[in-house]
């Protein structure tokens, strides 16, 4: 049979209720705003590039929780048939005559130390708070 279990939090002096007060503010999550444009300029850097176009084409937007927050990254670039062009060159498309094009793994390279940077950016917010 389940319980109910709570855990009551009673900050001991000015120190602890300044920590508790900043975490429950989340001003640590605007450190996001830095990492969230490094990504775009990761993303439009390893592009593919023909016309450039879909480098120039990345955004972000940041979602902010009652307890999380995610960073959205988005390209506007698509065809006329409204197809995102940065995912068909990730994962290759067929073509109109029946060829196919393979894709390219760009986007995971590119990311994946932003992603770890903010991680430490962020630990670091959170423990210098």
């Amino acid at each position: 049979m389940g319980g109910l279990f709570s855990l009551v939090m009673k900050p001991h002096g000015h120190k602890t209720e300044k920590y508790l007060e900043k975490l429950q503010s989340k001003e640590y999550f605007k450190v996001l705003t830095e990492g969230a444009q490094r990504g775009v300029e990761a993303l439009a850097a390893s592009t593919p590039k023909d016309t450039g176009k879909t480098a120039a084409s990345w955004s972000y937007e940041i979602e902010i929780g009652s307890s999380s927050a995610v960073i959205y990254w988005r390209n506007d670039n698509v065809t006329r048939d409204g197809d995102p062009i940065a995912i068909l060159l990730q994962y290759g498309h067929g073509t109109g005559t029946g060829g196919y094009v393979v894709g390219t793994d760009y986007i995971n390279p590119a990311i994946r130390p932003v992603f770890d940077n903010i991680v430490d950016v962020v630990w670091k917010a959170v423990m210098d708070s």
